[in-house]
């Protein structure tokens, strides 16, 4: 914060300086005074004018030079400060020694380049930072692109190379492999592009009122055959006093097929996925469990970090880049929501979201 200006007289540079110069003509007056009653005496009258004119010298250079040292004492301390900033390559903020509580103007400069230090810090942090993430992106994005580029291109090469010689069971089911792939690669294209929209605020939610109660149950039931084929039930649980959110349709229908198909990748046959809407207070809970492998819980603080994923004991899936929570909670960000996990290893996890209701 900003320091406020003191008006006082001795709280100002130009003050201090004042009082400074004033005490010194005093105290040269008082030796002037002190002589003049001796300059009465002829004999000693050119010797006393002699003394007083070196001694008034000597004492205002020596007057001078102490004022001087005393209003650059601090400015030396913050050159001292900005040359260990720089040495530093600008990673440790200015902190001048003996600054605290000066709020004159010297006083003043001090604070403004402490704040301006540790702003830069702050952002020179943050970019090395972005630049970090920006260089593990692309490796995670070159790695999940390539994986399934090269098993399309394998197949497409399998099947015009032996196209004669291939059944047409083997060239449908070599067709079929390379258009999974390709689907696989418009996903994380498609993740990609909305993920980047959305942390650049490029997308505004078209906010309305609806109930979600219903848009879960619609969501569910698309997912029930694909469930099915993986051994997994999958259910609702809605209750009949949810009242309608102001969301945007479209979004929430994204967060839920997220969190759906994210409990499917984690969850081994045999398991079992519910989605739940009921009220809490003046909010609307919606929450995914899963009975799969679970979080570990130094993995939890990490689950929305794009392109971060812990070893949950699943197979590789080339087509699964870790987006898709990065994206629902930046959906649930926009709309002024919450998102939380709650999981246990070996037993399941859940994800809570809380919407405000109409």
């Amino acid at each position: 914060m900003r320091p406020k200006s003191d008006p006082r007289l001795w709280a100002t540079l130009y003050g201090r300086l004042a009082i400074s110069l004033m005490v010194v003509f005093i105290a040269i007056g008082a030796i002037m005074i002190v002589a003049s009653q001796r300059m009465f005496e002829t004999q000693r009258l050119f010797e006393l004018v002699a003394d007083l004119v070196v001694g008034t010298v000597v004492f205002s250079l020596i007057a001078a030079l102490v004022v001087f040292r005393f209003l650059t004492l601090r400015l030396r301390r913050l050159a001292v400060a900005i040359d260990a900033f720089r040495a530093s390559g600008f990673a440790n903020p200015i902190r001048v020694e003996g600054a605290d509580g000066n709020d004159d103007e010297i006083g003043r400069i001090i604070s403004a380049f402490g704040e301006m230090s540790e702003r830069i810090a702050t952002q020179l942090a943050l970019l090395a930072q972005v630049d970090r993430q920006r260089r593990e992106l692309l490796a995670n994005v070159s790695h999940d692109l390539r994986t399934p580029l090269a098993s399309m291109q394998g197949y497409l090469e399998m099947v015009l190379l032996k196209d004669d010689g291939l059944s047409r069971d083997d060239r449908s089911r070599y067709l079929q492999i390379a258009v999974k792939h390709c689907e696989r690669l418009t996903r994380l294209v498609r993740d990609l592009f909305d993920l980047t929209k959305l942390e650049a605020n490029e997308v505004k939610p078209q906010v309305e009122a609806f109930p979600i109660s219903e848009l879960a149950q619609d969501v569910v039931q698309k997912f029930a055959l694909s469930a099915q084929k993986r051994d997994l039930r999958i259910s609702a649980r809605v209750s009949a006093d949810c009242p309608p959110v102001r969301a945007d349709i479209g979004m929430m229908e994204r967060v839920l097929e997220n969190l759906i198909e994210n409990a499917m990748r984690y969850t081994p046959a045999g398991g079992e996925i519910s989605v739940g809407v009921h009220r809490n207070g003046d909010r609307v809970e919606l929450q995914v469990s899963d009975t799969g492998h679970g979080i570990h819980h130094d993995d939890i603080g990490n689950v929305f970090d794009r392109y971060y994923r812990a070893d949950r004991g699943e197979s590789s899936d080339a087509g699964n880049a870790g987006l898709g929570l990065a994206i629902t909670r930046r959906i649930i960000e926009l709309h002024g929501g919450q998102i939380r996990v709650e999981s246990t290893p070996g037993l399941g996890t859940t994800f809570t979201v809380e919407l405000a209701t109409v």
